[in-house]
């Protein structure tokens, strides 16, 4: 059974400014609990349906009612299970290999997308501005489908972290030099920006590599790619030619 002061708390984690005051995340389903059970996050607690993960501690989980997993549930449709993780605490910043930065993306999906590519193409490390939405927002740890528990996620201020780094710096722009015609190298940094405005002009002023992705309709009407579909389009060149 759980409590109404489990509840409470739970439903306040949809909330990033309880997110940050407990230091707790909330993640559902079993394919995503799975991976970060395998991982190094730290459970605190564990909520089913039904009698499932064998090897989770006994203290540690509570069988609940479906109406139940309802009330703490961030889904439309619930799964059979949820789980508390403590966040952990941010590691050392990578200045070296393929890093992917985000400058001001606010859509989850898009956010928890990208996370799931970085961990396709092996890039290990992902730096985003303090704008862009939060990676332990419900919607991102579910778009991510595990892949947050292998690729790790920083936000700073992306200006000064560009300005401070030797790695090369690639930004995607509509008016761009064709990805598909250039030599990309092993390490780099690579920069998306907003879904709606692109990469802001504060940041745009650090980039010494304009990249684009052509477009090859006839119409040459598409107004752009969206953010995570134009990352998968960037990390396959550079993984195909560094």
């Amino acid at each position: 059974m759980v409590s109404k002061n489990q509840i409470k708390l739970i439903t306040s984690l949809q909330q990033k400014k309880y997110r940050n005051e407990h230091q707790l995340f909330i993640a559902e389903g079993v394919k995503v609990i799975q991976e970060l059970l395998a991982s190094n996050f730290v459970l605190e607690h564990l909520f089913m349906t039904e009698a499932i993960f064998d090897t989770v501690p006994v203290f540690q989980k509570t069988i609940v009612k479906e109406s139940d997993m309802k009330r703490i549930s961030a889904l439309s449709s619930p799964s059979s299970c949820l789980a508390v993780f403590k966040i952990p605490k941010p590691l050392q910043l990578e200045t070296k290999g393929l890093i992917v930065a985000l400058d001001d993306i606010r859509d989850p999906g898009n956010l928890g997308t990208i996370i799931r590519l970085c961990d396709w193409f092996g890039v290990k490390h992902l730096v985003c501005s303090s704008e862009t939405v939060d990676v332990y927002n419900p919607k991102v740890v579910q778009a991510t489908m595990g892949s947050i528990s292998r690729v790790t996620i920083h936000y700073t201020d992306l200006k000064k972290y560009i300005a401070a780094s030797s790695l090369p710096v690639f930004g995607t722009f509509m008016d761009g030099n064709n990805v598909y015609n250039e030599n990309l190298p092993k390490e780099g940094i690579l920069v998306l920006g907003n879904e709606a405005n692109g990469i802001s002009s504060d940041i745009e002023k650090g980039i010494q590599n304009r990249l684009a992705i052509p477009r090859f309709g006839d119409m040459q009407q598409t107004e752009s790619l969206n953010v995570a579909t134009a990352t998968a389009i960037f990390l396959s060149e550079f993984r195909r030619k560094g």
